[in-house]
């Protein structure tokens, strides 16, 4: 029974631990003598602010909310993989965000809704 028990918890704090993770991807180039880091990253969370054009702020429950920027241009998209306009997107729901860092902000790029 211990043994069962053991392996359940272990179990449920894997899946925790997994759905906060998030996957990044790094390119240097080099040019004049200058070197320009850009890291891709995505992350899943809830919404817990949306503005449009402006941020988007994610509870990924791993502690507080974070804030990510909109980049330029930024496509929206639905569960399906279809376009969508960024009226569709709503607080409370579940989305991937695919963002660029650059120095200390997050400029988004796309935003995902996730099916539950």
């Amino acid at each position: 029974m211990k043994l069962f028990l053991g392996i359940i918890c272990g179990t449920t704090l894997f899946i925790a631990v997994a759905s906060g993770q998030t996957s990044s991807a790094t390119t240097t180039t080099a040019a004049k003598g200058t070197e320009t880091t850009t890291t891709t990253t995505e992350s899943v969370g809830v919404i817990t602010e949306f503005t449009p054009g402006a941020k988007i702020v994610l509870s990924t429950g791993t502690g507080e909310p974070v804030t990510y920027k909109f980049g330029p241009t930024v496509t929206y998209m639905n569960a399906n993989g279809k376009e969508i306009n960024a009226s569709k997107i709503r607080k409370d729901r579940k989305v991937r965000v695919h963002y660029v860092k650059e120095g200390n902000d997050m400029l988004v790029d796309k935003v995902t809704v996730v099916k539950d």
